[in-house]
């Protein structure tokens, strides 16, 4: 990287550019999981499933879709707003859109486990994992990364490399 600072142009540009590689990866998650969701209704098993499996199935199937249109929608803002100076407001939209996209994702993987722990285990072993999966995401995901935010005053003393 080059020693002179970024003007507020390239740091835009870039921090659009990073949003959209990061919900690349996100959304390869995403796809699978609701190809797999949309697959399972067409097996035989699933016609044994109870009232309770399919609902669990169709709350994971709902925000998988739900995560699919956040995720996606940055680059549609992108494509629609190209070129018109936007962009400021397309990263603030954008940022609010992927971290939408991640709560649906942990809660469609979550309703995921409930409906495979059901299956295999019971009804109080999936609620258990259920939860567990939950606080995992929410942990990983939300917890820790807002845990070691830099207060204004510390980004201040160290500089900011935004």
């Amino acid at each position: 990287m080059s020693g002179s600072p970024e003007d507020p142009r390239q740091r835009l540009a870039r921090n659009l550019n990073d949003l959209l590689q990061e919900l690349r990866v996100a959304l390869a998650g995403v796809q699978i999981l609701f190809g797999f969701l949309l697959s399972i209704v067409f097996t035989v098993p699933y016609q044994h499933t109870t009232a309770l499996q399919r609902g669990a199935h169709l709350i994971a199937v709902l925000f998988s879709v739900i995560a699919v249109a956040l995720m996606t929608a940055p680059a549609a803002w992108h494509r629609l707003l190209f070129r018109q100076g936007e962009r400021p407001e397309i990263v603030r939209v954008s940022n609010t859109f992927a971290i939408g996209g991640l709560v649906c994702l942990a809660l469609a993987m979550s309703a995921t486990v409930f409906l495979l722990a059901d299956v295999v285990l019971g009804n109080w072993s999936a609620t258990v994992a259920c939860a567990l999966s939950m606080a995992w995401f929410g942990m990983l995901w939300f917890g820790l990364p807002l845990r070691h935010r830099l207060t204004a005053a510390e980004r201040n003393s160290i500089g900011s490399v935004r």
